[in-house]
């Protein structure tokens, strides 16, 4: 019996990546950085209940330009997966099984996460300078 020089299963090589797979990929990734994420939450919530003095440095640290791009990461991820477990509900009532549906779907996810993220940060940074 020849031994072929090829996997022993497909692979991500064999399979060109369609909305449905990556968006699921991305559900995946956006739970674990949203739990990441969790550790600033926790780090804010420690500074406030810590005193003014952490609290103002926390602010400082929390205001950084790097700081401020991984939050606005964070929020995509929550606005995100928020959209998609909307998404996941109605196809736990049985709707939207359809392909054309299915893509329908997993591109508003896609836009309004987006959207809903720009909003948030629109109204968040608006509130703060005034």
């Amino acid at each position: 019996m020849a031994t072929d020089n090829r996997p022993l299963s497909p692979h991500l090589q064999v399979y060109s990546p369609q909305i449905t797979s990556v968006l699921s990929i991305l559900h995946r990734i956006t739970g674990v950085v949203m739990s990441l994420g969790a550790l600033l939450l926790a780090y804010w919530l420690l500074a406030l209940a810590s005193g003014p003095v952490a609290y103002a440095g926390a602010l400082e640290v929390l205001g950084s330009v790097p700081v401020m791009l991984i939050l606005f990461a964070v929020s995509y991820c929550f606005f995100y997966h928020l959209c998609n477990g909307l998404r996941h509900l109605a196809w736990d009532a049985g709707w939207g099984f359809e392909l054309p549906q299915v893509y329908a779907s997993g591109w508003a996810v896609v836009i309004a996460s987006l959207v809903l993220t720009l909003v948030f940060w629109v109204a968040l940074l608006a509130g703060g300078s005034s």
